[in-house]
């Protein structure tokens, strides 16, 4: 195993000192916590918007904090939930006075822990609503999950909810917009290797040479299918047909495409995937509205990517074009 980094068990630490000296106009450190929020945080009479999960999905969830998106990330242990308590000092660090919206990917810690945070705030006085995230459509229940997994789906659900917030919406507005996101956003990846741990230095899953698994979570979860290596146009089909399936996605509709990146693939192999996903949009009659190529949501070295389309109506459209200013969203 080879990894830059000094001591594994302060690798979340470090990450985060890095992350906000990169960006130390932008984005502030809570003393003593894994919780990073926007330097203006928190702002009176808006909407705080807070997410998080496990670290080794950067620039998932820290990236995704700034004006037009999150307001607070908070990072757990490489794959693992962070704490209640961590997720707690969020959300009171973002509280304005207007409550606070968490959104969490469907991962059984996540989901667990979130919620737990959420009553802690409410006991506080502090209104707290959430969505749960599940666009990954390649299993429904599996190890990890009751339900189907959160995946790069999600940074749509930060784009939007946060886009609302900063336009004033009210707590239930954005819940709504954040809900009309999860029920019209549908994500499916594949993995050509592994992400290796950085405290045991072993491969989160095995996969032989010339294999790919379809349908692989973020975490290294299995898929549906491993099988021969397929060609780009090959895997691209795969991916964007059972997404336009299970979305429902017909002619004449208008769809967001995002053509994620696991970790360890090049853009250039990106943006040969999306070649062909944008050919069978077309052939299909469905429109793009936006593309975004790129790594958004990672799983460590993971070489793989996924396919996210979100279903546009005129609300989540406008909404998806408002300027965002987090580091890694820049629109």
């Amino acid at each position: 195993m080879k990894k830059i980094i000094n001591d594994a068990e302060q690798i979340v630490t470090e990450m985060l000192d890095g992350f906000v000296l990169a960006y130390p106009n932008e984005v502030k450190r809570l003393p003593d916590t894994t919780v990073v929020t926007r330097k203006d945080s928190p702002i009176d009479n808006k909407v705080g918007i807070v997410s998080g999960g496990g670290s080794g999905h950067e620039p998932a969830h820290a990236g995704y904090i700034g004006k037009g998106m999150l307001d607070a990330a908070v990072a757990g242990e490489v794959f693992t939930s962070p704490t209640p308590d961590q997720v707690l000092e969020a959300i009171k660090a973002v509280d304005g006075g207007a409550g606070v919206f968490l959104v969490i990917k469907n991962y059984t810690g996540d989901v667990m822990n979130f919620d737990m945070a959420a009553e802690m705030a409410e006991a506080e006085g502090i209104q707290v609503e959430k969505i749960v995230v599940n666009d990954d459509v390649a299993v429904g229940d599996s190890s990890s999950t009751e339900g189907r997994r959160g995946i790069a789906g999600t940074v749509f659900v930060h784009k939007i909810a946060g886009a609302k917030a900063e336009a004033g919406g009210s707590l239930e507005e954005v819940k709504a917009a954040a809900e009309k996101v999860v029920a019209n956003v549908r994500s499916f990846g594949v993995a050509l290797s592994p992400s290796i741990m950085p405290a045991s230095g072993r491969p989160s899953f095995e996969l032989e040479n010339g294999e790919m698994e379809i349908g692989i979570g973020i975490h290294g979860e299995p898929g549906i299918e491993r099988k021969k290596l397929g060609s780009a146009d090959e895997i691209a089909s795969e991916l964007t047909n059972r997404v336009i399936e299970d979305a429902g996605l017909k002619d004449s509709d208008e769809a967001a495409v995002m053509v994620n990146g696991l970790g360890a693939t090049s853009e250039m192999e990106l943006y040969i995937v999306n070649r062909k996903v944008q050919a069978i949009l077309q052939e299909k009659g469905i429109k793009t509205h936006k593309t975004f190529v790129g790594e958004y949501m990672t799983s460590m070295e993971m070489a793989g990517c996924s396919v996210t389309l979100l279903k546009l109506d005129s609300e989540l459209k406008e909404l998806l074009d408002e300027p965002s200013e987090a580091p890694s969203f820049r629109a």
